[in-house]
């Protein structure tokens, strides 16, 4: 009897999880060096220009399983040539049990910032694989990202509200 209570509780534990990720994994990735081999004698000679954009996806797959793809693009170039272009597409499946006024903040904040730490190590490994210094991304902060994404939002509402008056 005493198993079974016990049993019960961990399975009602495991259900009140409010976050589980289930998987991560590379969904895509592509790394370029158009210029080569002369790019890397140009690179010695003269300080990249290094460009980074990060964005998130989220995809519902059923009704608490949502995949969650951290996007990263980065673009080194010197004065005249592209060095290099990484692209990574790094998801995880996550199983999310919160309220639904707190999903959108989850799938898009927390899940990335669980997902980062990964998908930097790839773009590190992946740049110096290609004989270039491991690229060292800095921190995103996600929540800053869905703030702009949030006003954005907002600014066109409110620009096609204006449209239709």
């Amino acid at each position: 009897m005493a198993d079974q209570n016990e049993q019960a509780a961990e399975n009602q534990e495991q259900e009140l999880q409010p976050l589980t990720i289930h998987g991560q994994y590379i969904k895509d990735l592509s790394f370029e060096v158009p210029n080569s081999p002369g790019i890397y004698g140009r690179m010695m000679q003269e300080q990249p220009d290094v460009n980074v954009n990060v964005d998130v996806d989220a995809q519902k797959l059923t009704d608490t399983q949502f995949e969650v793809i951290v996007k990263i693009r980065a673009d080194c170039k010197t004065k005249e040539d592209v060095a290099f272009i990484c692209e990574l597409a790094y998801g995880g499946i996550f199983e999310i049990n919160v309220p639904q006024e707190h999903l959108e903040p989850m799938l898009l904040i927390e899940c990335p910032r669980m997902l980062f730490p990964f998908a930097r190590h790839i773009i590190a490994n992946t740049t110096r694989d290609g004989s270039f210094p491991p690229m060292m991304l800095n921190p995103v902060d996600f929540a800053g990202m869905y703030r702009q994404r949030i006003e954005a939002l907002a600014a066109e509402q409110e620009a096609a509200g204006e449209t239709k008056q």
